[in-house]
């Protein structure tokens, strides 16, 4: 009851101080004139906020959360008036944030997810110590350390299974083809989280890349994949579904790509001069043809990359229009755990274009998951790259290659809620030991059907003729994970998905653009010293 209590204090005092410091920030910005009388707005709504919370506190119909009324209520509130960024994080949300941004975790290493009213493990990682205790995909999680997993969320299991480095997590699963639970006594160990989750040669000479997001050891995974891929031809470096993160991540990533010395990103706010990011390595003189692969969850740390790579004119940004993510939070930690990302700026790219995009009169969820009518960019501001390009700002990153969003239709849809490729690759690995070489053949489609009439999933035959391919690679994709890893599974993936096809058809292109680029700004710079 101590504890509450004096929690309780210090969330209000915390609201009152920010409120404080905001509300200054607002009476200068918005009327200069009443200055002389800000302190005194500022104290009067403090003690106006003050009376409403002890009213609540007070007299609610239950007892006061402080948690729930503050942390989920009174702070989020008053940020998301500011911006939809700034945030702030209660203990649990800030250790996740810190999670991330380090790239690791202590746990048994794997992924578990909803299956069947059940969690399950989707894939362990390689290496780690779910994989070497021996755990397969398809796995249930029926209890851990002797918890039954019943009722519980995904994220419950997960939090279940991560703890302190060396403890040990005892896990219980039920697997297809076993006649009794199986017991697994795993030790935690240091997980990390691989942002670069996916790289190969896709074609010879020719790498592909996926980067996930941008934490602490981003720079440094891309750096090393590349150095794994050798003397490359060309690259796709997928960014789709990327949200960012670090902004000195996403600075050193476009640094291996563009020529030391050119500009990247920079950043300026109303309290934060302007900074600029410029390329302090550089490529090494290494100009192989590349397309970015971008969506609309392309965000933040992932549009200055593409920004600077468009902007520069050194590859190609095919896709769709990014989220437009431009504003800079500063994350300050605070006490009882918490933290609070502030937006303190805004990104710009080398040309100078805004790349977040317009949030004024529009609710949290329309600039979120509505955005139709946002791919118009008559409004927005114009700017040109270095070779003359014309780019447009204040919107995010306009790919030069736009590529519809692929849908999926009725019977894909079908086959993915019930989850038939996941549970028909659980059952046929258990009665078959594919090798690296497996196709999928018409037996094995057989086998689907069959699976696929046991499971009372509806089909025709004109559906399996329709989507023919995509069920292939689908089959295909899935046995991979279950036999050789999610890596080789999600080769599978990116080896037949049309965007990633589309990319490779267009490195030619991507090539002529940057020799041009070369060719105008050496044009330019010769036309400069002959005109001092």
């Amino acid at each position: 009851m101590v504890r509450s209590s004096r929690r309780s204090l210090f969330l209000v005092v915390f609201i009152l101080a920010l409120c404080g410091c905001l509300g200054m920030v607002f009476g200068q910005k918005l009327n200069p004139a009443a200055a002389p009388n800000g302190d005194s707005d500022v104290r009067d709504s403090l003690r106006q906020f003050s009376q409403v919370y002890d009213v609540v506190e007070q007299n609610y119909a239950e007892p006061v959360n402080a948690d729930k009324a503050i942390y989920d209520g009174a702070i989020p509130g008053m940020l998301h008036v500011l911006d939809p960024h700034s945030n702030f994080f209660d203990p649990k949300a800030y250790a996740l944030l810190r999670e991330d941004q380090r790239g690791k975790y202590y746990g048994v290493g794997m992924t578990v997810g909803p299956r069947n009213n059940k969690v399950i493990v989707i894939a362990p990682f390689a290496g780690t110590p779910a994989y070497k205790a021996g755990i397969h995909p398809g796995d249930i999680i029926i209890a851990v350390d002797g918890k039954p997993t019943d009722n519980m969320s995904t994220g419950d299991v997960a939090d279940l299974l991560k703890g302190p480095k060396g403890t040990t997590v005892h896990i219980t699963i039920l697997r297809e083809g076993a006649d009794k639970p199986l017991d697994f006594a795993i030790v935690r160990d240091e997980i990390p989280r691989y942002s670069v989750d996916l790289h190969f040669m896709i074609k010879p000479g020719i790498g592909y890349m996926h980067v996930s997001g941008f934490n602490e050891t981003t720079e440094h995974e891309v750096g090393q994949a590349l150095d794994e891929m050798g003397d490359l031809k060309g690259l796709i470096l997928d960014l789709r579904q990327n949200p960012g993160g670090l902004l000195s991540e996403g600075v050193g990533v476009a640094d291996k790509f563009l020529r030391k010395g050119a500009l990247i990103v920079s950043h300026h706010g109303r309290s934060s001069p302007e900074k600029r990011y410029v390329a302090t390595h550089g490529n090494g003189g290494k100009e192989y043809p590349l397309v970015v692969l971008v969506n609309r969850g392309t965000a933040s740390a992932a549009e200055i990359v593409a920004g600077a790579i468009q902007d520069h004119d050194r590859g190609l940004i095919v896709g769709e229009v990014t989220f437009g993510k431009g504003l800079v939070q500063t994350v300050y930690p605070l006490s009882e755990n918490t933290g609070l990302a502030l937006t303190t700026a805004k990104y710009y790219t080398p040309s100078g274009r805004l790349i977040q995009r317009d949030y004024s009169n529009v609710s949290l969820y329309d600039y979120y998951f509505n955005r139709e009518s946002e791919d118009n960019n008559t409004s927005h501001e114009v700017k040109l790259t270095d070779s003359g390009r014309t780019m447009y700002g204040g919107g995010g990153i306009t790919p030069d290659v736009k590529l519809a969003p692929t849908k999926s239709n009725r019977f894909q849809d079908s086959l993915l809620q019930h989850y038939a490729f996941f549970n028909f690759a659980k059952r046929y690995v258990l009665n078959h030991h594919p090798s690296k070489s497996f196709e999928v053949d018409d037996v094995t489609l057989q086998d689907f059907r069959k699976f696929l009439d046991e499971e009372k999933i509806a089909y025709t035959e004109a559906d399996l003729l329709e989507n023919n391919d995509w069920v292939r690679n689908s089959i295909k994709s899935e046995i991979f994970v279950d036999s050789f890893g999610q890596e080789e599974g999600l080769k599978v993936r990116a080896e037949t998905d049309p965007d990633v096809v589309k990319a490779l058809d267009l490195l030619p292109q991507a090539k002529q653009l940057a020799e041009n680029a070369r060719k105008v700004v050496a044009e330019r710079t010769s036309a400069h010293i002959l005109n001092r």
